[in-house]
C-alpha cells in the first residue's frame, strides 16, 4: 500500500512558500464557505454582516459586471437567464451531460462544443468561470479577515468526482488567484474537522448529502492515520432533487405552460418551503397568486424514492470495505440535506444507530479543509497521514473498444500502476491510447479521459514492439500517464487534462483578460452593487411613506420625494459614485421620519409599563 505522508520530503517546497494565511474552501452547490486554523482551532470567516455562508449563485449584469452570492440569490427569480444556482452539477460536463438538467434549469446553454457554456448578458460563461466568482468571493473576504494575500488554498470536491471534475475545480481556483495546495474529498475533511485525527480508533462512515451531489465514504482511523477503505456516490444527485421533485408537483397543480422565467420562482419558493418543513409539520408554498399548504409527510412522500437512491450505494460502499453496519463506531453528516428528517431516519435505519451532529453539517467540510491547510502550511501536526482512494477505476482501451484496468476503484492515492502492451499489425510505427475512467467493461460505457500518442517506432513484426504504460494518480486525484516504448526508449507523456475542462491556453487568456480589465471589471462590480442597495433603499423609503403616510410633515415629505427622485434618476445611469451619493442624501433627508418612526415605536412598547419596570430593562 502506498501511503501519503504529509511531512515527507515531497511536501517541504509547498511548507516553504505557505505561512499561516492558508485557508480551506467548501466549494459547495448550494452555498460555500471559507475557514481558516486561528489560534489553533478551525474557524469559518464571515462577511461584513456576519453571515458563514455564501450562496453559491452568480448574477451577471447587462454592463458586464458581476454580483455574487445573497445579493445574486435575490435577483434569480426576476433574471433566471442572467443568474446561475447550483453551477457545480455543470463542473467538468459536456453539453450531452448537461441533458439531464435542462428540464427544470432556465438558462441558455451555448454551441456543441466539450464544455457546457451558459449564455450571459453579451458573453458566453463556462461552469469553470461561474465557480472561479465564488472563489474570488471568497478569497476576498478570506484575505480581507486575514489582512493580507492568501499564500493557499484547499479545495474540497465531492469524492465521487471524476478527473474531469477535478480538474475543473483546480482550473476554478486558479481563475480565482488562489494556488490550490490540493483537493481533499469532501468526506476526509468532514472526518478531520471532527478531530478524529487525534489519537482516535475507529471504523467512521460519512454520510455526505448536499446540494447537488452524494458520497458515502467508509474510514478507519488509527493513531492518527486515515484510511479511506471504500467510497461511493452520485455527482447528480442532492438537495436540489427534493427542490425539482416537489417544485414538479407544485408546477403540475399550477397547470405550468412551460414558461421558463416561473421555474426559478417554484424552485426557491420549493426550498423555501422545504427547508421550514425541517423543523415544522406544515409549511406554505406561495407563488404568485397560487398558495398552496404543504405537509411533511406529503413531502416526504414524494422526496423518499431520492432517499432511496442513497441506499444501495452505501451498501456497496460497505461491501467493499469488508465492513458491516453494526461494525461502525459512527456516521458523520455532512451537508444541509442531511438536516431533512427523512433522511436522519433513514441514515439510523441503514446504518443501526444515530448519527453524529455535534458539528453543523452546512460548516464541517470547510473547517476540515482548514485543517487540512494548515498542516500543509505547516501550522499543525505534521504526523497526519491521508490515504484517500480513486473513486473510479483508471485503464486503457485496448482491441476490439475493451477496457483494460490499471487501477481499480478504491485504490489509495497517490497510485500507481504499470502494464505492458504490444503491437497488433506488422509494421505499426506507434500506439494510440486511449485513457478512459469508469466500471463497464467497453469504452462506450466509460468516460474518456484522454488520447495521446507513442510515435516513431521502427516497423516491426506484430507482438514485438512492446511499450510500457505507467498510471500515477496524486493526492489531488488528477492523473499522470507515461508510455515508453521498451526497444528504443522513445517516450510519450500526459498530465490528463479530460476534454470536459478548459485547455491551458483558455486558462491562461481568462487570466490575461482578468489582469487587462481588472479595473474595469471593477468598476462594473461597484456599479452593480450600488445598483442593488439603490433599488433595496428605494423599495424600503417608499414602503415606509406608504405605511406611515401620518408621520410625514410636509416638509419631510418633500425633501424625500426629491431624494428619491435623484436617486432614481442616477439609478438609470452608469456612475457609481453618483450613485451612491444619492443614497447617502436620501438616507440624509429621510433621517427625521426614521426617528419620527422609532420614537413611535418606542413609545408603543413602553405604553403601560412602570417606570420601575422599564429602569431594570
Amino acid at each position: 500500500m502506498t501511503l501519503f505522508q504529509i511531512s515527507e520530503p515531497g511536501q517541504s517546497r509547498i511548507k516553504e512558500h505557505c505561512a499561516a494565511r492558508a485557508v480551506g474552501i467548501d466549494l459547495g452547490t448550494t452555498n460555500s464557505l471559507v475557514a481558516a486554523v486561528r489560534d489553533g482551532e478551525p474557524r469559518v470567516l464571515c462577511d461584513a454582516e456576519g453571515r458563514a455562508l455564501l450562496p453559491s449563485v452568480v448574477h451577471y449584469g447587462a454592463e458586464g459586471g458581476t454580483i455574487v452570492g445573497w445579493d445574486a440569490k435575490a435577483r434569480a427569480a426576476d433574471f433566471p437567464h442572467d443568474t446561475i444556482v447550483s453551477v457545480k452539477r455543470f463542473m467538468g460536463r459536456g453539453p450531452k451531460d448537461a441533458e439531464a438538467q435542462r428540464k427544470l434549469t432556465p438558462y441558455e446553454l451555448a454551441g456543441d462544443g466539450p464544455v457546457v457554456r451558459f449564455r450571459v448578458p453579451g458573453r458566453e460563461v463556462t461552469p469553470i468561470e461561474v465557480s472561479a466568482e465564488i472563489l474570488r468571493t471568497l478569497r476576498e473576504r478570506a484575505e480581507a479577515e486575514l489582512d493580507g494575500p492568501l499564500d493557499g488554498a484547499v479545495i474540497t470536491v465531492p469524492a465521487y468526482f471524476d478527473d474531469a471534475q477535478r480538474q475543473a475545480t483546480r482550473d476554478a481556483g486558479r481563475l480565482a488567484g488562489l494556488e490550490v495546495l490540493r483537493l481533499l474529498n469532501e468526506p476526509t475533511a468532514a472526518a478531520l474537522a471532527y478531530g478524529l485525527d487525534k489519537g482516535s480508533r475507529g471504523t467512521y462512515a460519512v454520510y455526505d448529502f448536499g446540494g447537488g451531489t452524494f458520497d458515502i465514504s467508509i474510514l478507519k482511523l488509527e493513531d492518527g492515520v486515515f484510511e479511506v477503505k471504500a467510497t461511493g456516490g452520485d455527482t447528480a444527485l442532492g438537495g436540489d432533487d427534493f427542490d425539482r421533485a416537489i417544485a414538479e408537483k407544485v408546477l403540475a397543480e399550477m397547470g405550468w405552460g412551460g414558461d421558463k422565467a416561473a421555474v426559478r420562482r417554484v424552485l426557491d419558493a420549493a426550498r423555501t418551503a422545504r427547508e421550514a418543513l425541517t423543523a415544522a409539520e406544515t409549511a406554505e408554498i406561495a407563488v404568485g397568486t397560487f398558495r398552496r399548504t404543504l405537509a411533511r409527510a406529503e413531502v416526504e412522500a414524494w422526496i423518499r424514492p431520492i432517499v432511496d437512491r442513497t441506499g444501495p450505494t452505501c451498501r456497496r460502499a460497505l461491501k467493499d470495505a469488508g465492513v458491516a453496519p453494526g461494525e461502525l463506531d459512527g456516521v458523520i453528516l455532512v451537508g444541509g440535506a442531511t438536516r431533512t428528517p427523512l433522511v436522519r431516519r433513514f441514515v439510523a435505519s441503514t446504518f443501526g444507530r444515530e448519527p453524529l451532529g455535534d458539528i453543523d453539517p452546512d460548516q464541517v467540510v470547510a473547517l476540515g479543509a482548514a485543517v487540512q491547510a494548515d498542516i500543509l502550511a505547516g501550522g499543525r501536526r505534521d504526523d497526519v497521514l491521508l490515504l484517500d482512494v480513486i473513486p473510479l477505476s483508471l485503464g486503457l482501451e485496448t482491441m476490439g473498444g475493451v477496457v483494460e484496468r490499471l487501477i481499480p476503484r478504491n485504490s489509495t492515492i497517490p497510485a500507481g500502476a504499470t502494464q505492458t502492451f504490444t503491437t497488433f499489425a506488422d509494421n505499426q510505427t506507434g500506439y494510440d491510447i486511449h485513457v478512459v475512467q469508469g466500471e463497464r467493461d467497453t469504452v462506450e460505457h466509460c468516460r474518456s479521459l484522454a488520447r495521446f500518442n507513442l510515435k516513431g517506432l521502427p516497423p516491426m513484426p506484430a507482438g514485438m514492439a512492446r511499450a510500457e504504460i505507467t498510471f500515477l494518480v496524486d493526492a489531488d486525484g488528477i492523473l499522470h500517464v507515461t508510455a515508453r516504448e521498451e526497444t528504443t526508449g522513445i517516450e510519450a507523456a500526459i498530465d490528463v487534462k479530460p476534454s470536459y475542462g478548459l485547455t491551458d491556453e483558455e486558462v491562461e487568456r481568462m487570466l490575461l483578460d482578468s489582469y487587462e480589465h481588472a479595473e474595469e471589471d471593477k468598476q462594473a462590480r461597484l456599479l452593480l452593487g450600488e445598483r442593488v442597495d439603490a433599488e433595496r433603499v428605494l423599495a424600503a423609503t417608499r414602503a415606509a411613506m406608504r405605511d406611515d403616510a401620518a408621520l410625514l410633515t410636509d416638509e419631510w415629505r418633500a425633501a424625500m420625494d426629491a431624494g428619491i427622485a435623484d436617486l432614481a434618476a442616477k439609478l438609470a445611469g452608469a456612475d457609481h459614485r453618483a450613485i451612491h451619493e444619492a443614497i447617502e442624501a436620501l438616507d440624509r433627508a429621510s433621517q427625521p421620519f426614521a426617528e419620527a418612526r422609532m420614537n413611535r415605536a418606542l413609545e408603543r412598547g413602553m405604553r403601560g409599563r412602570r417606570i420601575e419596570d422599564v429602569e431594570r430593562l
